[in-house]
C-alpha cells in the first residue's frame, strides 16, 4: 500500500432528506470532498442489511446490501417512483441522528412501489443479476420472505420443517411467498446497481473504498440458516457455543456477541470454500478489506450458549495461517488490513507477522503512562495503519475529557499539542506524520466533534450507529485544511486523469 490517508465515515452517516445516508447525491459529494482534501481512501463500516440493535456487525446476510442505502431520489430519476411517493413520510425529526424505527416502518413500502414498476421493466437484467449472484441471493431472498411471513422473528423460532430446511417445506414456501421473494431480489438489484455506479465514480476521482469484514456472521442470518453445517450448532440447529471477547479495556464483563462459532474442521475439507466465496463477495464491493477481530483466526473466545456475560468463556485454537494463507494467496489483488486489537499473545503477533498484513495502531491507546505502548508512533513500522480512533472509540475531543488526565498530559507532551492548533488537529497531525503506510481519521475528529458524535460504545445496545453529518458541515475550508496536512506529510496522491465520466453522475 502506498503512503496515503483516508477518512472513516459510514454510509448511514451521510446527510440525506430521507432519515439515513444513501448511495445518492451526498455520497458523490463526499467523494468530491475526499478528492479535494487529498484523501485516497473512504473507509466504511459493513454495508449489509441490519437486524436487531441496528448494528452493521449483525447483518441478515454477509453478501447483501442494506436496502436503507438505496437512494430514493435516484429511483425518482429512473421513473420508478414519483416525488409524490416521498411526501408526508416521517423519516425522523433530527437530521443529525438516524431514527431506525421510523425508517423501518416506512422504507420498504416505498421500495415496494418502485419494485412494482421495475420488476417488469428490468426482468431480463434482474434474471442476469440473480444468475451472477446465485451462490447466495436466492437463499437470502427466501430467508427475508420467510422473515416477513413469521413477523420478522429469528429463524430459530420458525416452524421446525422450515427452520431445518426440509425440502418439501421450502418448495411450498417458494410458491407461497413468490411475490416477497421477487421483491427482495429486486431490492438487491437496485442496491448493487447504485453501488457499482458510486464505486466507479470513486475510482475516477482517485478514491478507493475500504470495507469492513466482520469475522463472524449473525445467528439470525441467511448465512447460518442456509449453511448450518459450517457452524457449531446441535441437531436442532441451536448453538452450542457463541462468540465474544473476555473482559478488557471496553467492558468488565467482556463482550457477549452471541454469533455462532465456526466448525473449522468442516470448512477446511473443501479448502475453505465458504470463506473464499464470502471474501469474493466483499471484494466485489471494496478495494481493501479490514478483517475485523483478526486475532480470532489464531484463537477465539468460546462462550457456552445461554451464558449472560462473556466471563465464562475459554480460548480455543483457530485455523491460523491455514486459512489466512488461503485468503491472501487466492485474493492476491485485494489489500487486507488486520484488526489486531484486543488481547494479543505471542501467537497472535506471530500470525500477523507470518501473514505480512498491516495491523492497526490506535493513537488513543498510545499514551497510558503506566506502561510502554507499541501504539506510540515512534514504535511503528511502515506496514501498519494508524487511526486516531475507530468506530468503537470516543471521538478524540471526548477522549480528552474521559481519559485519565495524566494520560492526556502524556499525549500533549509527546505530540506537542496546544490550543492554538486544536487538540484534535494535533492528534491528526501525529498520525499523519507517522511512518505508517496508511492513516485514517474519523470524520468526527476532522470536524472536532465531541461525545455526542460517538459511533458505538462496545458492550452496550441501543443509541449506537446513529450519528450523521449535517448538511453544510463539509466545507471547502475544511478540505483545504486536511489537504495541507496531507501534502505536508507526503500522503497526497497525484490526481487521476479522468475520461468518459458518465453524464448521469
Amino acid at each position: 500500500m502506498k503512503r496515503s490517508s483516508g477518512i472513516l465515515l459510514p454510509v448511514f452517516s451521510l446527510p440525506s432528506p430521507y432519515g439515513i445516508g444513501t448511495l445518492g447525491k451526498a455520497a458523490y459529494a463526499f467523494v468530491d470532498f475526499l478528492e479535494a482534501a487529498g484523501q485516497s481512501w473512504w473507509q466504511m463500516l459493513p454495508v449489509g442489511p441490519t437486524s436487531y440493535g441496528d448494528s452493521p456487525y449483525q447483518s441478515f446476510s454477509s453478501y447483501a446490501g442494506n436496502p436503507y442505502f438505496i437512494d430514493l431520489d435516484l429511483l425518482v430519476e429512473e421513473g420508478l417512483l414519483e416525488k409524490e411517493d416521498l411526501r408526508g413520510i416521517d423519516w425522523g425529526a433530527d437530521c443529525g441522528r438516524v431514527d431506525y424505527e421510523k425508517i423501518y416502518r416506512s422504507r420498504f413500502a416505498v421500495l415496494e412501489k418502485a419494485a412494482r414498476k421495475g420488476l417488469a421493466r428490468d426482468r431480463a437484467e434482474v434474471e442476469a443479476f440473480v444468475e451472477q449472484q446465485k451462490n447466495w441471493l436466492p437463499d437470502y431472498a427466501l430467508f427475508m420472505a420467510l422473515k416477513r411471513r413469521f413477523s420478522m422473528r429469528a429463524w430459530s423460532e420458525w416452524p421446525e420443517p422450515v427452520r431445518l430446511r426440509e425440502k418439501a417445506a421450502l418448495e411450498r414456501c417458494r410458491a407461497e411467498r413468490k411475490e416477497d421473494i421477487e421483491l427482495f431480489l429486486y431490492i438487491q438489484f437496485l442496491f448493487f446497481r447504485q453501488w457499482e455506479a458510486l464505486h466507479a465514480y470513486a475510482h475516477q476521482h482517485g478514491v478507493g473504498l475500504i470495507g469492513d469484514l466482520p469475522i463472524y456472521v449473525a445467528m439470525d442470518s441467511a448465512d447460518v440458516w442456509a449453511g448450518p453445517e459450517h457452524f457449531q450448532l446441535d441437531e436442532k440447529n441451536i448453538p452450542t457455543a457463541v462468540a465474544g471477547v473476555p473482559p478488557d479495556y471496553f467492558s468488565a464483563d467482556g463482550q457477549l456477541w452471541g454469533n455462532p462459532l465456526y466448525r473449522w474442521d468442516v470448512m477446511k475439507r473443501d479448502g475453505y470454500g465458504w470463506w473464499i466465496r464470502r471474501v469474493e463477495g466483499a471484494a466485489r464491493l471494496f478495494d481493501a478489506l479490514r478483517i475485523d477481530h483478526f486475532r480470532g483466526f489464531e484463537s477465539y473466545w468460546a462462550v457456552p450458549y445461554g451464558e449472560e456475560t462473556a466471563k465464562n468463556g475459554r480460548w480455543i485454537k483457530g485455523p491460523g495461517m491455514d486459512l489466512v494463507g488461503v485468503l491472501t494467496s487466492w485474493f492476491y489483488n485485494v489489500q487486507f488490513i488486520a484488526e489486531d486489537l484486543g488481547f494479543l499473545t505471542a501467537d497472535v503477533r506471530r500470525l500477523l507477522e507470518d501473514s505480512k498484513l498491516p495491523g492497526m495502531k490506535i493513537l488513543e491507546f498510545a499514551f497510558d503512562r503506566r506502561e510502554q505502548s507499541d501504539y506510540m508512533p515512534h514504535t511503528y513500522e511502515r506496514n501498519c495503519v494508524c487511526y486516531v480512533g475507530t468506530h468503537d472509540n470516543a471521538p478524540v475531543l471526548a477522549w480528552r475529557e474521559e481519559a485519565d488526565a495524566e494520560d492526556v498530559a502524556v499525549a500533549k507532551r509527546y505530540l506537542g499539542l496546544h490550543e492554538q492548533e486544536g487538540f484534535h488537529w494535533g492528534m491528526i497531525r501525529g498520525g499523519m506524520s507517522s511512518v505508517a503506510d496508511l492513516f485514517i481519521a474519523q470524520m468526527q475528529d476532522c470536524l472536532g466533534l465531541g461525545a455526542e458524535s460517538r459511533m458505538n460504545t462496545p458492550g452496550t445496545c441501543g443509541g449506537n450507529w446513529c450519528w450523521r453529518l449535517r448538511p453544510g458541515q463539509l466545507t471547502p475550508a475544511l478540505a483545504e485544511k486536511i489537504v495541507a496536512c496531507t501534502k505536508l506529510y507526503g500522503r497526497a496522491q497525484p490526481k487521476p486523469v479522468r475520461e468518459n465520466i458518465s453524464k448521469s453522475v
